[in-house]
């Protein structure tokens, strides 16, 4: 007899593979396959069966979910799951039960096909199939966009600790660091040094806190000043006690290794190629979730609406908009001011930085905007005078109109040069770009996992981008630069991928 009686499960057409780990509660099981089928579009109503490996079926919880949903619950035996071909499997799984995939295997051993990648939860992996169409009935479309597209993933090991400036070395060119070339303009670094005659006393926040007000439209108490973008990430994780924090990645790699470090649970959203974001992707239990706007190391630009249906009631929103000032469409910001809406969202908070658009990584100066209460949290969590008196005098000067005219001649300065990269590196052959670009840096993949190190040989430093989640080997980002730079570079480029193709024939 089958597994599944086709003609029993109506028009139920989604199979539910699950492994898990002894003694998972109820809550966890329920919120793992409430995050897969929101992930894949699947509807609790369309569930036919339950399956996982035999042994595993008498457990309390799985039987538990076997009642609140109605459908049969089936233990497939070891070596039956083991002559299944899974797509995704685990070593560490194949060698405790004998199958790389408990999940995976039972979908496919219920005469299901797989919808999507399995989805890793806490102690318990959720696999989900779609049964064969029924003559008889009009059949269920299996959901797999939203699932080719996002996938919760917790269990990949990258260096979440390595940045672009390991990549620099003497003799190779920088194209490593998204940071503007030559340090700040003149006139930003005379204004510093006359701020010199201050340091003799304490720093007084006062004047750059209006001035950030100003700029970006708010009352005071949504303004908080940062020692940078990363002293935001690690106030957040300070401060907060999330139950559920979502990282969407690919992206900067601070925001978790703070929450990492801080003691939490961290989820991944991995957003596939071309890394675009729809607000279904999010698991509705999230009460935590940062996004970058533009996104390190994509350069993908999600727009605001996508963004704010994120919000609701009990989540903390973080976009972080480092990039934001690189951006061409600077109205998919959320930070507000420059013409901007106001955007008082609960929850909603706004990470900027100066490091980029000024050059100035040494200095460490950023802020945050949002949401009064949460921003209240954060400030009780920072030390006493958590900002230098140079590094307000820098918010102050970067806040007043002219520097925001010159900013945005910058940006337009960068998407002439950005066009010109991404133009030459589609001429190349095996070259694929992420589409559409907006800040100051370029994500794009090769076949050949040694380019990296070949340009390194040639003279130039990219960041390697396999040490951000969701990316692996090929993947290679690289700063927007000036034309006589970009042109030596894709000529390096191309003769080292032609030298490659000669060697592949």
């Amino acid at each position: 007899m089958p597994v599944i009686d086709l003609e029993q499960a109506g028009r139920r057409r989604i199979v539910v593979g699950i492994g898990m780990r002894r003694g998972v509660s109820m809550t966890n099981l329920r919120m793992a396959l409430a995050e897969s089928l929101q992930a894949s579009g699947g509807r609790t109503r369309d569930i036919a069966a339950i399956v996982t490996i035999e042994g595993k079926h008498n457990e309390p919880a799985l039987q538990e979910l076997s009642d609140v949903l109605a459908v049969p619950l089936s233990g497939l035996p070891a070596d039956r799951l083991a002559q299944q071909q899974v797509p995704n499997p685990s070593m560490i799984t194949e060698r405790a039960v004998g199958t790389p995939s408990v999940a995976e295997a039972a979908v496919l051993a219920a005469g299901a096909a797989l919808m999507a990648p399995k989805h890793v939860g806490k102690g318990v992996t959720i696999a989900l199939g779609v049964l064969p169409p029924d003559p008889a009935q009009s059949p269920i479309e299996p959901p797999t966009r939203a699932m080719a597209l996002a996938s919760i993933a917790d269990d990949q090991h990258v260096d979440l600790d390595h940045h672009g400036d390991a990549e620099i070395a003497p003799g190779l060119t920088d194209l490593a660091v998204n940071v503007r070339p030559g340090g700040p303009p003149r006139w930003l670094s005379e204004r510093l040094h006359r701020a010199l005659d201050d340091a003799g006393a304490y720093p007084d926040q006062r004047r750059a806190l209006h001035a950030i007000a100003r700029r970006h439209g708010r009352p005071l108490d949504q303004v908080l000043l940062t020692a940078g973008g990363a002293e935001a990430f690690v106030l957040l994780a300070r401060a907060l006690s999330p139950r559920y924090a979502v990282v969407v990645h690919p992206q900067f790699t601070e925001p978790e290794a703070a929450l990492l470090a801080a003691g939490h649970d961290v989820h991944r959203l991995v957003l596939q190629h071309p890394f675009t974001l729809a607000p279904a992707h999010v698991p509705p239990a999230a009460d935590l979730v940062i996004i970058g706007n533009p996104t390190n190391p994509t350069s993908v630009l999600h727009p605001a609406a996508d963004i704010l249906a994120l919000a609701r009631p009990g989540r903390v929103l973080v976009v972080d908009e480092a990039f934001m000032d690189a951006a061409k469409n600077q109205n998919h910001s959320l930070a507000g001011g420059n013409g901007l809406p106001l955007m008082q969202v609960p929850g909603l908070v706004v990470i900027r930085s100066l490091t980029k658009t000024w050059g100035l990584p040494g200095l460490r100066v950023g802020y945050m905007v949002g949401d009064p209460d949460v921003l209240a949290e954060l400030n009780g969590a920072q030390p006493l005078w958590p900002v230098s008196t140079i590094a307000l005098a820098a918010l102050e000067a970067c806040a007043e109109p002219g520097a925001l005219h010159e900013a945005a001649e910058y940006a337009q300065a960068i998407a002439i040069e950005r066009n010109l990269l991404v133009h030459g590196l589609r001429d190349l052959r095996g070259v694929e770009v992420v589409p559409d670009p907006e800040a100051s840096f370029v994500l794009f993949h090769v076949q050949d996992g040694d380019v990296h190190g070949r340009l390194r040989m040639a003279g130039w430093a990219v960041r390697r981008a396999d040490t951000f989640p969701g990316l692996g080997p090929g993947w290679l980002r690289i700063a927007v630069r000036d034309r006589a730079t970009t042109d030596a570079f894709l000529d390096s480029l191309a003769t080292i991928l032609a030298t490659i193709d000669v060697r592949n024939q």
